[in-house]
């Protein structure tokens, strides 16, 4: 298939990280290479790690970065490991890093992947093909407890007790081997009510399914706080999420690193300042041009801290 990606808020995300031409920096989800490109494109003997979990994306942005200039290393790794695969090659220092949260355009295009609720494919969602956990086993072997637990707290989807109960009598028939087939079960749980609403009825289990296989908010945590320790003095991190409950991780720490507990009683004027500054006191959010241009950009959010 021909491999095609777009890259939200590129250009606020990388400049936001005012990149130094010498400088170490990240790209934590390189997918398509959007973000890594531009990024590549102003170092001359500075250097930038890419990592994805996915072989199929390290290897469309090897040939695309290759083009650009050596200047990088690529790391196939889940971003949580991020402080380890950098010791591993000598970093313990960086002058920025990027995320770029969800799930790529070429994964959702690529059907066989399973992360498409709109196109037949096996119930897979996996974004390292390596793992063994898939969408398939949660969705057939979990309890009704879990996956209630599991749409509402990934998907904030407000039909968890009903669809959670849909997929349970239906896998008592056979298994839910496919997409659609969820998808019918899905439907099938809603009143029409619902499914006359605006918006694709089974959005909201498909993104909460593929944030359980792939762990993806207990790993945002992890990696973040990681990446924010190795930040240099000025260094920055950009993070661009696409749903509430990965933004409010990140809005969390960022405003956990960037204020300080006044003790009581200290005097104004011996405040101490934080080591890290919100660069972005509200998200950025797309512009309309680029809302146009990529439909999947309506719900980014562009958060930036940066260590003073």
């Amino acid at each position: 298939m021909e491999f095609t990606h777009y890259s939200v808020l590129l250009e606020e995300s990388v400049d936001k990280l005012n990149i130094k031409p010498d400088g170490i920096y990240v790209d934590a989800t390189t997918g398509g290479g959007g973000h890594s490109s531009l990024i590549l494109s102003r170092l001359t003997t500075g250097h930038l790690y890419c990592f994805d979990q996915d072989s199929y994306a390290l290897k469309r942005s090897e040939e695309r970065l290759a083009k650009i200039s050596n200047n990088f290393t690529l790391i196939k790794s889940n971003f949580a490991n991020i402080k380890s695969e950098l010791a591993s090659r000598g970093v313990n220092g960086i002058d920025g890093i990027v995320y770029d949260l969800g799930v790529s355009s070429f994964q959702l295009d690529m059907v066989e992947r399973g992360f498409s609720y709109r196109e037949d494919a096996p119930l897979d969602m996996r974004m390292d093909s390596d793992q063994a956990l898939t969408a398939y086993d949660i969705v057939n072997n979990y309890s009704y407890a879990e996956l209630v637990n599991i749409l509402f707290k990934y998907g904030d989807e407000p039909n968890s007790k009903r669809i959670a109960n849909s997929i349970c009598n239906a896998r008592e028939l056979k298994p839910i081997r496919t997409t659609l087939e969820l998808v019918e079960v899905i439907k099938s749980a809603l009143p029409q009510k619902v499914l006359r609403q605006k918006g694709h009825p089974a959005k909201l289990t498909f993104q909460a399914l593929r944030i359980a296989v792939n762990d993806e908010l207990m790993v945002l945590e992890r990696s973040l706080n990681d990446a924010l320790d190795l930040l240099n003095k000025d260094g920055a991190c950009s993070v661009i999420t696409f749903q509430p409950s990965e933004d409010k991780i990140v809005k969390h720490i960022f405003k956990e690193r960037s204020t300080v507990d006044i003790p009581l009683g200290l005097p104004v004027a011996n405040l101490p300042e934080a080591p890290y500054e919100m660069v972005t006191r509200k998200p950025i959010l797309p512009s309309e041009n680029e809302l146009m241009e990529n439909h999947r950009s309506h719900s980014a959010k562009l958060r930036v801290l940066r260590k003073r």
